[in-house]
């Protein structure tokens, strides 16, 4: 524990690694906030009654000047990685007003989680931006620790997602020559231990470090060795030199739940080398009296992780890149004049409360409760095009948050166990939503309404509604009918 609680201010609070980082500083003793751009993402974590919670958008200067006053301690871990082929100028603005904001509130120090920066090497874009970022914020004139990892092991990030589901699902794989680069992976754990330990550096430390686990492999050597803790038999791969990046991530778009465009400079930036150039982190924050995570070890974590649904935070806790964020349009005047509905009621023999324990479980492996095959098909045909199909499940078998990935969908809005709204993320013309709401109860029936809504973008948009209009008979009708005996069965069951 600290002896003098100081106040840190954890970015990116609501994604994989902030999400973890907040409850580790809080035990750690520090007065924590947290800087998110939906305050209600924020409410939905344990965490949210032991913090400031501060609503700020990252490009606007005047809100993050308020969130950063009265900080000692802020810890950078924003990025816009698959947001398009602007990203590298949208992080360095952000990254910019960041560091002129720290330095005008009198920030003391500024923490930075980058990609490990390996020299003599054309760098990936993903790697050049987090180069780039980790620049600005240490000529910020704020004493910045730049910690520099490669890839993280850990239940729910997308790159220990994306190892598992490729050496899972694929016993023989057609593998580009980055199966071969050599890579330090780092726990978890490891990197948590890293960012709470540097809030203590000395004022005069302003510089990168390379953090790293013990072992150096390639990423043929890191699938053979999850077979092995995971119990599988040995992989073997076929290789081919001349898979571009944009074909592989395209290929592990259909493979995992990563999406294309979030595989895409994950896979660019496996063309580098990223081993540690430095251990000298262990001169500040030395290193644990039974030493670091191994990579076996780390696997072997995580997968416990997600075999007891104990996954705190995935990488699909943020949102798509390019998904819509408007919120639900109250007026179709606000949506451009075309809001198109689809409302069904029904009369359920089951009380609000089992209504509501199927409607919470939907999605993932529990399924959706109509026709499967249709399903699994626009899951498919959305993942050959970008979009995140229904790889992507659940969080949590048995609930829901706002800000929850659930496939292809994300929650909106949950309320007081009676309202679910979903927005679409699949690639669509237009802002879909889904909506389902456990009614009043009379008579020893409860009411459920269930809508889908649509604002169509251009013409395409209008025709792709009239388009599936015919089939939402077979896929919501049947829906809101196999909840409902869903709903009446747990209600018989007692």
């Amino acid at each position: 524990m600290i002896s003098t609680p100081r106040k840190c201010l954890v970015t990116g609070a609501t994604g994989y690694v902030g999400g973890r980082l907040v409850p580790e500083l809080l035990k750690a003793g520090y007065d924590v906030r947290v800087m998110v751009r939906d305050v209600r993402k924020a409410q939905a974590h344990e965490w949210s009654g032991d913090v400031d919670i501060a609503e700020a958008d990252a490009t606007d200067a005047q809100q993050v000047a308020a969130a950063l006053e009265g900080v000692d301690v802020a810890y950078y871990l924003l990025h816009s990685i698959g947001s398009g082929d602007n990203f590298m100028e949208i992080e360095r603005q952000i990254a910019e007003t960041f560091a002129a904001e720290s330095k005008r509130q009198g920030v003391q120090r500024i923490i930075y989680l980058g990609g490990m920066d390996p020299e003599g090497e054309r760098l990936s874009e993903h790697l050049q931006s987090r180069r780039q970022v980790g620049e600005i914020l240490l000529g910020s004139g704020v004493p910045t620790a730049a910690l520099q990892a490669g890839i993280i092991i850990g239940s729910g990030s997308a790159s220990f997602e994306m190892l598992r589901y490729l050496t899972e699902r694929l016993p023989v794989m057609v593998t580009p020559k980055w199966v071969h680069t050599r890579i330090q992976p780092i726990a978890i754990r490891d990197v948590l231990r890293y960012l709470v330990g540097s809030a203590e550096l000395p004022e005069s430390v302003n510089r990168t470090f390379d953090i790293g686990g013990p072992d150096v492999l390639t990423y043929f050597e890191m699938m053979q060795r999850y077979a092995k803790v995971a119990g599988l038999a040995k992989r073997r791969v076929l290789p081919v030199t001349d898979l571009t990046p944009g074909l592989s991530s395209h290929w592990i778009g259909l493979i995992t739940p990563v999406p294309a465009g979030l595989a895409r400079p994950l896979v660019e930036s496996l063309k580098n080398t990223v081993v540690a150039g430095d251990r000298d982190i262990a001169d500040y924050v030395p290193d644990p009296p039974d030493g670091l995570i191994g990579f076996d070890r780390s696997v072997e974590l995580a997968l416990t992780k997600i075999q007891n649904l104990d996954v705190p935070t995935r990488w699909s806790s943020a949102a798509t890149a390019g998904a819509p964020s408007e919120g639900l349009p109250t007026d179709p005047d606000w949506a451009g004049g075309s809001l198109y509905k689809d409302e069904r009621t029904r009369e359920v023999h089951a009380s609000p409360e089992n209504l509501w324990k199927i409607i919470e479980g939907i999605g993932g492996t529990n399924g959706w409760y109509s026709w499967g095959l249709a399903w699994w098909v626009r899951g498919l045909l959305d993942r050959m095009v970008g979009g995140p199909g229904l790889r992507r499940g659940r969080r949590n078998a048995n609930d829901l948050v706002v800000g929850d990935a659930l496939d292809f969908w994300r929650v909106e809005e949950t309320d007081d166990k009676s309202l679910l709204r979903l927005r679409a993320e699949m690639k669509v013309p237009g802002l879909a939503w889904l909506e389902m709401d456990v009614g009043s109860t009379e008579g020893g029936t409860t009411t459920f309404h269930h809508r889908a809504l649509f604002h169509p973008r251009g013409l395409f948009g209008h025709l792709y509604w009239w388009s599936i209009l015919p089939f939402h008979g077979i896929i919501f009708g049947s829906m809101q009918r196999n909840i409902a005996k869903a709903a009446e069965a747990l209600e018989a069951a007692g």
